[in-house]
């Protein structure tokens, strides 16, 4: 956790340093397209996951009962 925060500051100070607005990236098209798809990555990578969980919980137990 702290070594996260810690290259998360380090992140920001070298976006600062090299005077990269993040506000301007975000608000951009690209930026928002680009964020949509990440949000869609994640949202599959998520139901994926639990689908792994389920059927793994399924598996566990008809093998026990």
């Amino acid at each position: 956790m702290v070594k996260t925060v810690f290259w998360g500051f380090v992140l920001f100070l070298a976006i600062s340093f090299f005077g990269i607005s993040l506000k301007a990236i975000i608000e951009s098209p690209a930026g928002q397209e680009n964020l949509a798809y990440l949000a869609q990555l994640a949202t599959a990578f998520w139901h994926w996951l639990l689908l792994c969980l389920m059927l793994f919980r399924y598996q566990i137990t008809n093998l026990i009962g």
